[in-house]
């Protein structure tokens, strides 16, 4: 009677264990070309402790295909044939034994969008696909961009590592290739830069420079790049020192600068760095702990003293170092511009001098030639006028009527014709002329009569 009386109890409880299929999974997954997802799945499935225990095998179809016949995407069971398109790329991942029937896609491609659905078998009692709950996937172009990791800030001379990673990107499918470029990386070799990673030692000129990686997977047509900024800490490599936008002639460190008294004087120290030093300036050379007397990069002086006359020091302060520059200021005073001017005068002097002593000399060859000139003509007679003696013998007059020179000499008495001399006259005119007489006496007569004597 017993037995009879616990029959509906066993049967109550085959009825609590009434056989039950779910399947847990995402309805719609979006994944970009080239791309990995991984898709998480759970299942369960009745089953009796009492049935045998053959395996239990998983599978992923396409929707829309008959599981007896179709290829499969993904399984766990080697004797069932998978689609080419998807070996490798799908794969079950989980133990499949503690129902988790979690799919990764790796690769992704256009044509992998669409539905699929789950099926689990065992044995010749469990055979069930659950058509209910499937898996939407849509591929989309690729957008995503690599990211490019590094330790900021970069320090110039120091050697860094780089590396580019492509966000959701796994090992399943063809490797990636990558491709940096950037002037920063003009001294590495050009096999370095086809790699995820890189060593880098920034220089001070490539702060503000752009870096790119790009990856690109082998045997599709999908790239995608990142490019970024490089951020190079840097030292102060060189100081400039600008007056009125002049830069200044420095010579080992040191700077020579001429000002006039009482002249107003702005400086402007330069030191490019990264980040930006600190500029000040000193008086002299700076101690240790001395005190700035401007704590900019510039130097104000409105009226420029003889006190001030001596050295200016700039210094660059960067955690990375220092650096500093010599000022010699010298400051002429009004009065003794003249030493400026002396020079000057002198030189005007002397070439006034040379110009003088030319003229005096062709004054004096023009006096010489002359009197060479005049050496060669024949000399006065003692007792000829001074007035008439400028009258050369060329300068010959016709005589006057009146005079002995129209009286015919008798034939007789003709002396030789070789001692035959002739008589010149000649009227001379003293109107413009003033007398050395005086006024009270009698003004001589105007004409006057002159012998002149030639011999040929």
């Amino acid at each position: 009677m017993l037995p009879l009386l616990l029959l509906p109890l066993l049967w109550g409880g085959s009825l609590q264990e009434k056989p039950v299929y779910e399947l847990q999974v995402q309805k719609s997954v979006t994944v970009q070309e080239g791309l990995c997802v991984l898709v998480p799945c759970s299942f369960s499935y009745p089953w009796r402790s009492w049935y045998s225990s053959p395996p239990l095998y998983v599978y992923w179809f396409r929707d829309g295909e008959i599981p007896y016949y179709a290829e499969v995407v993904a399984t766990n069971n080697p004797d069932r044939r998978v689609k080419p398109e998807t070996q490798g790329r799908f794969r079950l991942l989980g133990d499949v034994q503690k129902k988790n029937c979690s799919l990764s896609i790796g690769d992704a491609r256009m044509e992998d969008t669409g539905s699929y659905f789950f099926r689990v078998e065992r044995g010749r009692d469990v055979k069930y696909s659950y058509q209910q709950n499937k898996l939407n996937l849509e591929v989309t172009a690729l957008i995503e961009k690599p990211d490019i990791h590094f330790l900021e800030p970069l320090e110039s001379g120091r050697p860094t590592r780089l590396s580019c990673s492509l966000p959701g990107s796994c090992e399943a499918g063809p490797p990636l290739t990558f491709s940096w470029t950037g002037n920063a990386l003009s001294p590495l070799d050009p096999e370095t830069t086809r790699s995820s990673e890189l060593t880098l030692t920034p220089r001070p000129e490539d702060h503000g420079t752009n870096l790119t990686c790009q990856m690109k997977r082998q045997g599709a047509q999908v790239t995608t790049e990142r490019t970024v900024q490089l951020n190079v800490s840097y030292a102060p490599q060189t100081i400039t020192i600008f007056r009125n936008g002049i830069a200044l002639e420095i010579l080992q460190n040191t700077s020579y600068l001429p000002v006039l008294e009482g002249q107003a004087l702005r400086l402007l120290c330069d030191a490019p760095s990264n980040p930006p030093a600190h500029l000040s300036w000193f008086q002299g050379s700076p101690a240790l702990n001395a005190t700035p007397i401007s704590n900019t990069g510039i130097l104000e002086l409105r009226r420029v003293r003889s006190a001030e006359e001596g050295g200016f020091t700039c210094r660059a302060q960067h955690p990375l170092g220092f650096l500093q520059i010599f000022l010699n200021l010298s400051v002429y005073w009004r009065s003794n511009l003249g030493t400026g001017v002396v020079p000057a005068a002198l030189g005007g002097a002397g070439v006034m001098a040379l110009l003088c002593i030319c003229l005096c000399l062709i004054f004096f060859l023009i006096v010489k030639a002359r009197r060479k000139q005049a050496a060669g003509r024949p000399e006065k007679m003692d007792d000829e006028d001074p007035i008439m003696g400028t009258i050369t013998s060329g300068s010959r007059k016709k005589p006057w009527p009146d005079s002995p020179g129209d009286q015919a000499s008798p034939p007789g008495d003709a002396p030789p014709l070789e001692e035959q001399k002739e008589l010149h006259y000649a009227s001379l005119s003293f109107s413009e002329m003033k007398s050395r007489e005086p006024k009270d006496q009698e003004a001589p007569s105007t004409t006057e009569y002159s012998e002149i004597k030639t011999s040929k």
